[in-house]
């Protein structure tokens, strides 16, 4: 076999995924009396579609029938340039017709229907392939309707993506983390299959996945796209301002790798990931920045929303983190259509009692119904959860409950609630046929309790009590919350995880200087500074209606403090550049700031020293 043959040989066996457009095609150009005249075969870059003709190209020389390749990246708008190109096809019978990169010559899609090709020979076919769907009027059209079909090319399935990595020879055990990056994108499995992607490859995937971009402002829209759960216009305006919010946005829905829904735009997971993983390589401090506002904006909407829209503005902020640390499936971010999330009935509380387990249950239900939430599906009952609120536990509550009488020892005995404060306890959250195991319903419970502690003025801090721990500890952690109770109550031993102590007065020196050169460390990184400790000491004011952003103003002014000690100048340029405006190392810091090394770690650390104790003085 020559080179030709091997290289025709090798592509078949990689196109993978595609037996039903194959089949199409087959039929085309064997000449089946029902097969269609005209394919349009479209998706976003990296789909398949180039593939897909050179499959045609090759079974149509096979054949003996005379190939005709057009690549619209090499015409004009000019319908004279497309007619010389492929004027073989209009006097060679049985010709194949092949438009690869149709996109760049989309305005000429009512020409080539109405005119050019009725021109074609005899026993030719035609298959165009482009970014954008066709237009209506192929199917409209009687005439068009009877020898026209349209191959919407889908991203493969897990399944099939794992073949094409086989064929690629990729070991088994690296193909799932693969498979999950690329997203059934064929041109991203096959580029990853060569190692993770970096540098040049990713810049060889954006220009393949996305094409060019019409300016600076596009490029940053798509930098929000690939970080965001949803991008809307309002997220758009407050990530790039005023001023292109509109245009990009409207440019974005009408792009082939997004998929518009009524919540907003979604992009391909394939371009998702490999926006991100580009920008991160590329800039790490914008990667950043984004984060940040998208972050910022996404909480400030989940404050505004209404009750019944808070959880889903929850998980929007909550998707941000999803690569943390957890069990892979923790969350599933359907917007689950299916369950209806709904008060405690009190047709409810026979089925509730007979599920929860736990004799405390009945307690809470007469003291705080409105704390319980229920969960539903087709009139069954899926499960169920209650935060508490406590301000004061009356002693029938702690002698109904030892969880929360060792909780409220643990709290009384470490940071006692300040005059208009309260405890959130996420009391119970039980799921028919396992109390907390991972899945949607689950996730659905965590968006509530999420949208709640974000939206419940004078909370001091919020407990979780948790039967399985083991599986949820690492996560836990990832998040700032950590093991304070452990009781043993009804035959279950509980866990209470919390944030710890919210005062730093109650907090030896050393843990408060810890959580300020946290909250430094994690300035750029929205998660990490919203569980903070120092929320809830006296650097925030008693019920903020948003305490990060009064943290971040008290560091922000005690940084600022630092500028008018002539001796302090060089220890708040030491802090600013290495935290607040940081990128790169702390060498390459010092190189920028001027000082040899040694110098520079002298006056971070004189820095850090005069910092906390400038809060601590407040």
């Amino acid at each position: 076999m020559g080179l030709a043959g091997r290289l025709a040989a090798a592509r078949a066996g990689a196109l993978v995924g595609r037996d039903s457009e194959r089949s199409v095609l087959d039929r085309m150009l064997t000449g089946a009396a029902d097969a269609p005249l005209v394919a349009y075969v479209h998706g976003p870059g990296g789909i398949g579609k180039s593939s897909l003709l050179r499959y045609a190209a090759a079974q149509a020389e096979l054949a003996g029938r005379e190939v005709v390749r057009v690549d619209s990246r090499f015409l004009n708008t000019d319908p004279r340039r497309l007619e010389e190109t492929a004027a073989l096809a209009c006097v060679e019978p049985g010709a194949v017709l092949l438009f690869d990169n149709f996109e760049r010559s989309q305005q000429l899609e009512p020409w080539l229907r109405d005119t050019f090709l009725l021109r074609l020979g005899e026993g030719a076919i035609v298959v165009l392939a482009s970014r954008i769907a066709p237009d209506a009027e192929w199917t409209l059209d009687p005439g068009w309707a009877q020898v026209f079909t349209e191959l919407a090319l889908r991203p493969l399935d897990a399944v099939q993506s794992d073949s094409l990595l086989a064929t690629r020879n990729v070991a088994p055990d690296h193909r799932a983390a693969i498979v999950a990056f690329a997203g059934g994108s064929p041109l991203v499995l096959s580029l990853a299959a060569a190692g993770e992607p970096t540098g040049e490859v990713l810049t060889t995937l954006v220009e393949r996945l996305v094409g060019d971009l019409p300016s600076d402002a596009h490029r940053r829209a798509l930098d929000v796209l690939a970080q965001a759960h949803v991008t809307r216009e309002d997220l758009l305006r407050a990530v790039l301002g005023d001023e292109d919010a509109a245009t990009v946005f409207s440019w974005l829905r009408r792009q082939p790798y997004v998929e518009t829904t009524p919540r907003g735009l979604h992009p391909h997971v394939a371009v998702r990931s490999t926006l991100a993983a580009d920008l991160r390589w590329r800039d790490p401090e914008r990667y950043q920045e984004v984060r940040t506002r998208i972050s910022v904006a996404c909480l400030s909407a989940l404050r505004r929303a209404a009750e019944d829209d808070a959880p889903q503005r929850a998980a929007e902020w909550m998707f941000l983190f999803r690569d943390q640390a957890g069990p892979p499936d923790l969350d599933d971010w359907r917007a689950h259509p299916h369950v209806e999330d709904t008060p405690l009935d009190s047709a409810d509380i026979p089925h509730i009692l007979r599920m929860a387990g736990e004799s405390a249950v009945a307690h809470w239900i007469r003291r705080q119904p409105e704390g319980f939430r229920v969960y539903r599906s087709a009139g069954r009952l899926l499960g169920f959860m209650a935060v508490l609120r406590l301000e004061a536990p009356s002693p029938d509550d702690l002698a109904a409950d030892p969880v929360i009488a060792a909780l409220w020892k643990h709290v009384e005995a470490v940071a006692p609630l300040r005059q208009g404060e309260h405890l959130g306890v996420r009391r119970f959250a039980v799921q028919f046929g396992g109390h907390q195991r991972p899945s949607p319903l689950m996730d659905l419970i965590g968006r509530r309790i999420v949208a709640a502690e974000m939206r419940t003025p004078g909370r001091a801090v919020t407990f979780t009590v948790f039967h399985d721990a083991e599986r949820w500890r690492h996560h836990l952690a990832a998040a700032g919350l950590h093991e304070v109770v452990t009781v043993e109550a009804d035959g279950l031993r509980q866990h209470v995880f919390g944030r710890g102590p919210r005062s730093a007065d109650l907090l030896p020196r050393k843990a408060f200087e810890k959580g300020v050169l946290e909250a430094l460390r994690t300035w750029r990184a929205p998660r990490e500074f919203a569980t903070s400790v120092l929320l809830r000491s006296h650097l925030v004011p008693q019920g903020s209606a948003d305490p990060v952003a009064h943290l971040r103003d008290a560091i922000t002014s005690a940084l600022d403090a630092l500028r008018v000690d002539p001796a302090g100048v060089k220890a708040h340029d030491a802090l600013t550049a290495t935290y607040i405006s940081a990128s790169g190392t702390h060498e390459a810091t010092a190189r920028r700031l001027g000082v040899p090394y040694g110098t520079y770690r002298r006056h971070l650390a004189l820095a850090k020293e005069r910092l906390v104790a400038h809060l601590l003085a407040r």
